[in-house]
């Protein structure tokens, strides 16, 4: 755990956080008993496939999900070969249907972070069984350098839950939208019918930028 391949990070590199925070971080992670989601080798794959000149847009959600097998390293996305429930993506595919009129079936929201979307939760890790177990750890620090690197030119920002709303980024220029999560425990108070997908792709129009494709590959 302690092993990050930093030198992936392209542009994320040079972030103060893996000098002055990710020691420590992986330090608390070392005594760990339970499983710890994602796997080692994919903590950082948002940051390693939406490098900060490609981010148009930013999903921030709150940890991954800690079922075995369910974590990939972008928010809210799922391996295409999980079998179990979907729950916070089902909700996602629910509304993205009523928004655009869009049936999505891939799981693997890769596409969406090869077209800039950067899919970054407020926590890196979980402990399996236990949501939120990582979220004092420090990663916290991570997101609001993360964010604060993004202030070279406007973004859109989809901030799904409380967690994610308390790193708004102050900005005129930018498009933020918050929301409540996208769980089935939270989805119903604000998340649905929310019309993120539309609402982003037409600011992104009037920037002059290419809409995201949110439909995916099959």
């Amino acid at each position: 755990m302690t092993d990050l391949d930093l030198s992936r990070l392209g542009g994320w590199a040079d972030l103060p956080f893996w000098a002055a925070d990710w020691p420590r971080i992986a330090k608390a992670l070392a005594p760990e008993t339970a499983p710890v989601f994602p796997p080692p080798d994919r903590i950082l794959t948002a940051l390693e496939r939406t490098q900060p000149d490609a981010t148009k847009v930013v999903i921030l959600g709150q940890d991954p999900y800690h079922t075995p097998r369910k974590a990939d390293g972008l928010a809210f996305s799922i391996p295409q070969d999980f079998s179990g429930r979907l729950d916070s993506l089902g909700n996602i595919f629910k509304e993205l249907k009523a928004d655009l009129h869009v049936t999505r079936t891939r799981t693997d929201l890769a596409d969406w972070a090869d077209q800039g979307v950067l899919l970054l939760n407020t926590a890196l890790t979980v402990p399996q069984g236990r949501a939120g177990g990582h979220a004092r750890l420090g990663w916290d620090r991570l997101t609001r350098q993360v964010i604060a690197r993004l202030d070279d030119r406007p973004r859109a920002y989809l901030l799904w839950g409380r967690h994610a709303q308390v790193f708004a980024p102050d900005r005129p220029c930018d498009l933020v939208i918050r929301t409540a999560h996208p769980s089935p425990l939270s989805a119903r108070h604000g998340f649905f019918g929310s019309r993120p997908f539309s609402t982003v792709n037409a600011w992104l129009t009037e920037q002059g930028q290419a809409p995201i494709d949110w439909a995916g590959r099959k």
